[in-house]
């Protein structure tokens, strides 16, 4: 579904990817690990349009996407859960999701509702609540929720657990397994390697922008190198 192709990309003249190499097919979790800037958020940040990367190409659903509008990335189904949640804390939590179909899947609104209150059943108990005055993990929650009012072709998360509690962190990646399950494909973007690769089909380790390795999740999770390099195990 998505192919990337030899990425540079960055922020005026400083470089930050560095030829970067990725693909997502359908039905998959793909992961994106690494440390905090290592090029994790500016992978999101060009593949959403939000910048315009230094050279490269980004094709979705065969489609090149440089040079698009941020706009017209959602249009055609690749969705953003940003890092930081990144809400309207001075609306409620309906109002939030009602935002998150204003560009795609407006005519399935309601619908929309009911399915991402069919995933995260306390939303429907704070529809009227500040979104501001929700617990971390019920915001992250609505974040994505957000999201899947769009009904995204790809989602992609970005730090989905930052800031979270071990136990919320548990259930937050049970909740993307499942929404994979439902035939979602995930583009995820994150700190927490174990339970990343956990639930993922294939991982990328990107480490000073450019891919370091890639592979089956399952596989990288037994390498003894990278578990001793990049997983502290």
């Amino acid at each position: 579904m998505l192919e990337i192709r030899q990425l540079h990309a960055g922020y005026g003249s400083i470089e930050i990817l560095r030829g970067v190499d990725l693909e997502v097919g359908a039905g998959e979790i793909v992961a994106v690990l690494g440390s905090n800037g290592v090029g994790k958020s500016t992978l999101n940040n060009n593949i959403s349009a939000l910048y315009r990367p230094f050279s490269g190409s980004i094709r979705f659903e065969g489609q090149e996407m440089v040079g698009l509008s941020s706009s017209e990335v959602v249009r055609r189904g690749l969705i953003h859960v940003p890092e930081g949640r990144r809400i309207f804390p001075n609306l409620n939590v309906r109002e939030n999701l009602e935002l998150g179909s204003l560009v795609r899947g407006k005519e399935r609104r309601m619908q929309n509702i009911d399915r991402v209150v069919g995933i995260f059943p306390r939303l429907k108990e704070r529809f009227d609540q500040q979104a501001g005055t929700l617990s971390g993990g019920e915001q992250q929650m609505l974040a994505i929720g957000r999201g899947l009012m769009s009904e995204p072709r790809l989602l992609i998360m970005d730090e989905p657990s930052l800031g979270l509690s071990p136990l919320l962190v548990e259930q937050m990646f049970d909740l993307i397994k499942r929404i994979n399950e439902e035939g979602m494909p995930i583009l995820l973007m994150e700190q927490n390697a174990v339970q990343t690769l956990a639930i993922a089909h294939r991982a990328y380790i990107i480490e000073n922008g450019v891919i370091a390795t890639q592979g089956k999740a399952g596989d990288l999770v037994r390498d003894p190198q990278l578990r001793k390099n990049y997983l502290g195990l």
